[in-house]
């Protein structure tokens, strides 16, 4: 799963983890209250919908709880065992999220099937809409910050948190607008109809959730990230960085892991390029608050990039430059060597700016 490359990552891998970790606290305490609400309202009236609503709240407290395992767990750093760090349990943590709702939507369907076929009397159903309704707002307040929070903290688990908990609001809005039918007209089988609705959509988005963790765990391309980086190198490209290609980037819990091919003057001492790796490190370290591994193959430049070469002066110039080509995620990404394709700027752009 890929985050906005509009939000900024340059948070304290300290303050990083504080705010992750005080947002799942929230959640599983507020989960827990939320939930003794729904079992009750669910025991008042004697709805499938409503119980249906209410055992998907078990699956939020669980996930939760596991969410605030995995947080604990990828905040260490990295080991002689693990030496690209933990994050990738969040991925797990996902996972396990997304297949705990398939399993209460199957245990909805089983509730609600009697339901369907010898229809039962809704008591107390206006307390019961109350108390879902009440719930439901909560849930969609923390629900909301939960994503913010996994968005600028970068934390898998906390966006996939916040998601379930949406899913539960998308849930009890479903059975609010169909127990309110009920409501206005006794036609109690519409309860069973409802549960197996809720039941169906909670599926999908479980089945989302795995396809999202396994997309983690194989190391699946994410453009959104490749994008942000590109952008970073772009921003603060050097007349000296001739170019960049056969870029690869994925993210390990709150961190990232990337390399990539920089091509360098021929003439740099082995100093000099050392400093210039230590520039583009640095550069990362920073845009990503510390929690940045990023390994760089140095190459020396040949004539067939002496048309994309901004490096000026140059005693081993064969052929005059026809403007540096765009970094962008399409050309960095690109397996061949960067001489064997030539993007030069449009005509109407300054190639000086033409990055910015």
């Amino acid at each position: 799963m890929g985050f906005s490359h509009e939000i900024p990552m340059n948070l304290p891998a300290a303050d990083n983890f504080r705010a992750r970790l005080r947002a799942i606290l929230f959640s599983v305490g507020l989960g827990a209250v939320l939930l003794g609400v729904k079992f009750y309202a669910a025991y008042l009236t004697n709805s499938r919908a409503i119980l249906s609503d209410a055992l998907e709240s078990i699956i939020n407290v669980a996930a939760s709880a596991f969410a605030l395992v995995s947080i604990l767990w990828a905040s260490r750093h990295p080991d002689e065992s693990h030496p690209y760090g933990h994050g990738k349990i969040e991925y797990f943590s996902a996972g396990f999220e997304g297949a705990l709702i398939i399993l209460a939507a199957a245990g909805i369907f089983y509730k609600a099937a009697p339901q369907l076929l010898r229809p039962l009397p809704l008591p107390r159903l206006e307390l019961g809409l109350l108390l879902v309704l009440l719930a439901a707002l909560v849930n969609l307040a923390l629900g909301v910050v939960l994503i913010r929070v996994g968005r600028r903290t970068h934390s898998l688990t906390l966006v996939a948190d916040g998601r379930h908990l949406l899913t539960d609001v998308y849930t009890s809005v479903g059975v609010l607008l169909g127990l309110f039918l009920v409501w206005l007209t006794d036609w109690y089988w519409l309860d069973g109809v409802v549960a197996c609705l809720v039941a169906l959509n909670i599926l999908y988005i479980g089945g989302k959730l795995v396809r999202q963790s396994f997309a983690g765990l194989m190391d699946t391309s994410d453009p959104e990230l490749l994008e942000e980086i590109a952008g970073l190198l772009a921003r603060h490209r050097k007349s000296t960085w001739i170019d960049i290609h056969r870029l690869r980037a994925r993210r390990a819990g709150s961190r990232v892991l990337a390399d990539f091919h920089l091509i360098l003057p021929r003439d740099f001492s082995l100093e000099e390029v050392h400093r210039e790796v230590k520039e583009l490190e640095q550069v990362f370290a920073a845009h990503c608050g510390g929690q940045a591994d990023i390994l760089i193959h140095t190459d020396p430049c040949e004539e067939p990039v002496c048309p994309i070469c901004g490096h000026d002066p140059c005693l081993h110039r064969g052929e005059d430059s026809r403007g540096q080509r765009l970094w962008q995620r399409q050309t960095l990404t690109c397996e061949a060597e960067a001489g064997e394709q030539v993007f030069p700027p449009p005509p109407s752009q300054d190639p000086s700016s033409k990055d910015r």
